[in-house]
């Protein structure tokens, strides 16, 4: 019998697993053999290989949300099968915002510290304003911090918000906010779905210390035309897709656009005439997506992908005080995808993007303007080669050309009589190579490793690094798994940011000969359980990340027209570790998670290069460092009707520096004096926890169709006031009129904010 079974031949089966609604990719798919306790999993692009010994078998085909389907597969000889799931008759009987997979598939991979998510799921969660937002919802993942109140910037087991990488279908988003932070430029139509890897990262990706946020976006569906959007308090979005060719190609577009100015303006217009009336400026943002995919052959297809984006903030004073300032982001990307075999295939992509803002301020004759920008163009080939039932490799290479113009300052009048201008271009190439090795031994054992290559160069500049990879699972028993990870990751561009300003005025600014490139490792390490029959995962995963080169600015420092940004820099280390529990339910009428994560941030910058460093060379903990951080997320299908879902969020204070007392200073004479604050070190107090519970409800109009539905939100429901900063204020006598104390107030932005969105599909 071993003989036989040695000599037994074996055969591969490979294709796509699609939705029979729209014909999108459904990444994570599962293709099951269950008499041999053996499957894959779709990737990205809903593409499956899957070698098995010649014989007789019943494939179970499974997508959550969608119906499973089974298959008598008779394997004689390698073949092509690709299947489509229809959607499960009651869409919300499952309610899952995991999107990919199930919860025996996450405990079986290799891969940790990884959050899926899936757009169509982000949609049942309350919203600010009613707008969905994928990256507030990541931030009720543990391990990820949010910038403050109303912000979307992620700040991911300690890292500073440049730390992270945006791609949009493998292209890199530099600016991945709208609305000062408030919302992100991902527009969740337009999403298929949304994979944030916070550690043990993959060799494929690079290029940023923290994390990866990996956006995928929608095909259109090539069967027949569609519509859908949705009608809110402050923006509108409309998307529609169809066929070019039927069942060969299709595209898709999405469109949306707030209209604050609407009604500011009109505001403006019935007060203007108003003694001392101050105008509320003008502001709104607009994106459009748009994709178009075609199948060249049985072997080929094209995808090309296309974002723009612009916020839009505008003053103008009756006194002559005009200021204008833009910002957005532009992306490109052309995809070819070519299948040499059912265990090799290639994705060769090429992109552009364009990230800039511009401010235009003009005083009666006198004006200037500040302006920055980056420009990318990058080509990036990944091959993924299954070799056998044991090891799936996967090899890349990509390159690419940044532009940066760095803080142009120009000024003029308009009689002629002053022009200046400042501008400052730097180039920088950025290259790299990787390998990866998944790795099964044994059913019980799992290896991925891999090593990237990279090196970047400016100018006379050179710099180049190996980057390794490594993570491992080993099944305890078949509901017990134990995983381990390493990654070490090096960050060649840089954001400078104008910490004092409110407005998005960043740079992103090249390693160069003093300016090194940022360094981190970081180890991990977790044990995962599937509890009550597989209805619940709980993770508990621990890590320690430490980095190198981090930077800071010297006190005043230069940002604009300034030819030696290199001297404003300073370098330091800093410290993140903690620990992250989670708590997962993804079947039932009553879905959701509870995630609680425990952890230090640290950093410090010695004195270095005439400067004192950053508090005097001592550690100190930055403003996104947490100690505590509890989400709770619940999901509830009343009826095929009614869906109700909450969170709630608690995170420690932020820390913050406030004086701790102040001094009498006079002149001579006695006279003029002032009350100078005095400082303790940097960030040694805490603002107030935050918390916040948030509460929705999705009526469905036609519930047999589920094409159309009332979402209702209410951010903040308890009316907690958060707060945003902290400010001091005067307290003089009533009768003298003299400064007699000073008082602590708090800002908070949002009381309690409720929302109706009407989203339709036909």
């Amino acid at each position: 019998m071993p003989g036989r079974l040695l000599a037994q031949q074996h055969f591969t089966i490979s294709g796509y697993v699609r939705s029979g609604a729209d014909r999108s990719a459904l990444p994570g798919a599962s293709v099951a053999v269950p008499t041999l306790g053996t499957g894959a999993t779709a990737d990205a692009e809903g593409f499956y290989t899957l070698t098995l010994p010649e014989g007789r078998y019943q494939l179970a085909i499974s997508f959550i949300g969608y119906q499973t389907q089974t298959r008598e597969l008779n394997l004689t000889k390698t073949q092509r099968l690709s299947f489509s799931l229809p959607e499960a008759s009651n869409q919300l009987g499952e309610v899952v915002i995991e999107g990919t997979g199930t919860l025996e598939q996450k405990l079986q991979t290799t891969q940790m510290s990884v959050e899926h998510l899936n757009a169509r799921d982000a949609k049942l969660l309350p919203a600010l304003f009613g707008e969905v937002d994928l990256l507030k919802t990541l931030q009720l993942k543990p391990g990820v911090q949010n910038g403050g109140e109303g912000t979307s910037g992620l700040f991911v087991r300690g890292g500073s918000a440049d730390q992270n990488l945006f791609l949009l279908d493998d292209a890199v988003v530099y600016n991945p906010s709208h609305l000062f932070g408030l919302f992100s430029v991902f527009n969740a139509d337009a999403i298929q779905s949304v994979d944030l890897y916070k550690g043990g990262f993959p060799a494929q990706y690079g290029g940023r210390l923290s994390s990866v946020v990996d956006v995928k976006t929608r095909d259109g569906n090539p069967e027949k035309l569609g519509v859908s959007g949705g009608l809110g308090l402050i923006s509108s979005r409309l998307t529609v897709d169809g066929p070019i060719v039927k069942g060969k190609g299709a595209f898709s577009l999405s469109g949306r656009r707030t209209y604050f100015d609407v009604f500011t303006r009109q505001i403006n217009k019935i007060n203007k005439d108003t003694e001392d009336y101050n105008p509320i400026p003008d502001y709104y943002f607009y994106d459009f997506n748009a994709k178009a995919n075609y199948k060249l052959g049985q072997k080929d297809e094209v995808f090309l992908t296309g974002y723009y984006g612009r916020d839009i903030f505008g003053f103008n004073s009756t006194g002559g005080f005009n200021f204008d300032f833009t910002w957005g982001n532009a992306v490109g990307a052309l995809r070819w995808n070519h299948v040499f075999s059912p265990k090799l295939f290639l994705n060769t992509t090429v992109s552009t993007t364009r990230y800039q803002y511009q401010i235009a301020n003009r005083l009666d004759q006198f004006g200037f303007s500040l302006s920055s920008e980056i420009q990318d163009y990058a080509v990036r080939s990944d091959l993924d080669y299954q070799a056998n039932d044991k090891h799936t490799l996967k090899l890349g290479v990509s390159a690419t050309n940044h532009r940066f113009n760095v803080g142009r300052l120009s000024a003029s009048s308009t009689d002629g009589s002053l022009n200046i201008g400042s501008e400052t271009i730097y180039r920088g190439q950025e290259a790299s190579l990787y390998a990866s090795d998944n790795f099964k031994p044994s059913d019980k054992l799992q290896l991925e490793y891999g090593l990237r290559l990279t090196g970047f160069r400016s100018g006379s500049n050179q710099y180049a690094a190996l980057e390794p990879r490594g993570a491992v699972r080993y099944s305890l028993t078949p509901k017990t798994s134990i995983k381990a990870s390493y990654a070490m990751m090096y960050q060649y561009v840089h954001l400078v940011t104008n910490s004092g300003a409110s407005l998005p005025t960043d740079i992103w600014y090249p390693s160069r000969l003093n300016v090194k490139p940022q360094r981190s490792q970081q180890a991990a390490g977790g044990i995962s359980f599937l509890l009550g029959e597989g209805k619940y995962l709980l993770t508990d995963e621990v890590y320690y990340k430490w980095a190198q080169n981090q930077v800071d600015f010297r006190d005043g420092a230069q940002l604009f027209a300034n030819d030696d940004l290199d001297a404003e820099f300073l370098f330091g280390k800093g410290w993140s570790y903690g620990n992250e529990l989670y708590l997962e339910k993804k079947s039932g009428r009553t879905t959701g998670w509870i995630g609680y994560s425990l952890a230090w941030t640290q950093r410090q910058f010695l004195p270095q290069r005439g400067s004192s460093g950053v508090n005097n060379g001592k550690v100190f903990y930055p403003t996104y460092d947490r100690r505590h951080n509890l989400t709770v997320v619940g999901l509830h299908q009343l009826n095929e009707r009614i869906n109700l879902t909450a969170s709630f969020v608690f995170t420690s204070g932020a820390p913050t520096t406030l004086p701790q007392g102040r001094f009498l200073l006079q002149d001579i004479f006695g006279d003029n004096s002032m009350a100078v604050p005095i400082y303790p070190d940097r960030n040694t107090y805490r603002m107030a926890p935050y918390n916040r519970m948030d509460l929705g409800m999705v009526y469905k109009l036609r519930p047999k169709r589920g094409e159309s539905d009332l979402t209702f939100s209410v951010y903040n429901a308890y009316n907690r006031r958060n707060p945003y900063f902290i400010y001091f204020e005067q307290v003089r006598n009533k009768e003298t009129g003299d400064v007699t104390n000073f008082r602590a107030r708090q800002v908070s932005l949002f009381p309690v904010i409720p929302s109706v969105t009407y989203n339709f599909k036909f």
